[in-house]
């Protein structure tokens, strides 16, 4: 179980790709099968230019992100409240 967590959570090189002169780029075949993009899948691209990098990362995956997120978010403001009326009422 413990080696499933770790190679799961890996960074893995999936190989190099070139820009072509459109400015499209191929996503290797192994890449594209294991992160389930096919055609019609929509990607979003971030980047960093102080930095040099390029994220690319599925619609569907950074809205579950963004979703998540609100929920912790909204969470740990009700534990906070909570936190801030005991200690009103210690007082």
């Amino acid at each position: 179980m413990k080696n499933s967590f770790f190679k799961q959570n890996v960074p893995k090189f999936y190989g190099a790709t070139t820009v072509g002169e459109r400015g499209q780029v191929v996503i290797p075949a192994e890449a594209r099968r294991d992160f389930g993009i096919t055609p019609a899948t929509k990607l979003l691209v971030f980047g960093s230019q102080g930095h040099g990098g390029l994220l690319l990362t599925k619609a569907e995956t950074f809205s579950e992100f963004i979703t998540t997120a609100t929920e912790k978010l909204a969470r740990f403001e009700e534990m906070l409240k909570m936190d801030r009326d005991s200690d009103e009422v210690s007082k």
